[in-house]
């Protein structure tokens, strides 16, 4: 089983990325690579090396589904798991996120004690079913 140690989490809320990190870091133990924009995330991921993209799906510029796209055609990302965060967590749009790549959406507003372990949660059910 991969272990899951590195997220790379874009999201264009300032507020929402350092409580993210914070909470990823502090609580979980993860090692987070914070992007603003696709273009900050495209350019740190080969170096970083993420197990995990986290993404928005509202950003200005590219949205997270579009982000993922451009992180997906980086060597050695095709198959990156991602997930994508946003309030708009109906039925067909969570269905929608899923077929654009993600193994799960994370609804917003999160709450930042609980963020770490729903996404380990996510990422043991895709390890279990792999």
């Amino acid at each position: 089983m991969r272990k899951l140690a590195r997220i790379l989490h874009v999201e264009d809320d300032p507020d929402i990325l350092s409580i993210a990190k914070m909470a990823l870091e502090g609580l979980h133990g993860f090692e987070v690579m914070a992007c603003s924009d696709w273009k900050e995330a495209v350019d740190k991921a080969p170096e970083f090396r993420p197990d995990l993209f986290l993404l928005d799906v509202m950003m200005p510029q590219k949205s997270g589904p579009e982000t993922l796209a451009e992180l997906r055609r980086l060597p050695g990302f095709a198959d990156t798991p991602a997930i994508f965060m946003t309030a708009k967590v109906q039925e067909d749009e969570v269905a929608r996120f899923l077929a654009a790549g993600a193994i799960a959406v994370v609804t917003k507003p999160f709450d930042p004690m609980a963020l770490g372990d729903e996404i380990r949660a996510v990422w043991m059910r895709m390890e279990t079913a792999a």
